[in-house]
């Protein structure tokens, strides 16, 4: 497994009158994180907050190209853009739902304590696939073919990029020490958006 020292190369907040940076999304323009009881947009460029939408967002988020979905407690929410409005849910598998992203039609969940990813049906909440890991999950983001997700464990957390098929550690970005990673996103490019949690912070890790 090669190990390197994660880049931050930008940070955001913390925010007034946020307490917690939760699931991480990002629609080409804008990031958007969830804050309890907000999903809130944010322009990477000026760090300016821009739409928010009120529902309850405690866990991942992910965007499928028109919808959001959020994690909120046991469900998972499926949030017209436009106004917030929870336009149907599904069960949220298991007890520990973390983080959660989108690809190939499917959603892709962070178990925490469980130490696993789900693939997951966005209509019936139907667990497709499990992939096991050995460190609590936390964000989870695809880039292209390569999926990564964040831990957060014993204090200390990291990026890692598995292999879908086995689970195995093919990489990790270490993050600095009482540096926590929450919800996790990439650009489809370059960069990782990275939630601190209970920091109330966003940043930004290069992918090398």
């Amino acid at each position: 497994m090669k190990q390197t020292n994660a880049e931050i190369i930008r940070e955001y907040g913390p925010f007034r009158d946020v307490d917690v940076v939760c699931g991480v999304s990002y629609d080409c323009e804008n990031i958007w994180f969830a804050a309890g009881d907000r999903l809130i947009a944010l322009d990477p460029a000026s760090g300016a907050f821009g739409q928010t939408l009120e529902l309850s967002a405690n866990a991942g988020t992910a965007w499928d190209g028109t919808h959001f979905y959020q994690i909120a407690e046991d469900r998972i929410q499926k949030v017209d853009p436009g106004t917030g409005e929870v336009i149907s849910t599904i069960p949220a598998p298991g007890d520990s739902s973390s983080g959660m992203a989108w690809a190939e039609g499917s959603l892709w969940i962070g178990q925490y304590q469980d130490r696993k990813i789900l693939q997951v049906d966005p209509e019936t909440g139907k667990v497709l696939r499990t992939i096991e890991s050995n460190r609590f999950v936390t964000g989870i983001t695809w880039v292209d073919d390569e999926l990564w997700h964040g831990s957060w464990e014993n204090g200390e957390s990291e990026l890692r990029h598995i292999d879908p098929d086995t689970g195995e550690t093919l990489e990790s970005l270490v993050m600095p020490p009482g540096t926590g990673v929450s919800g996790l996103e990439s650009d489809g490019d370059d960069r990782f958006f990275c939630g601190g949690g209970e920091s109330g912070k966003l940043r930004v890790v290069r992918k090398p």
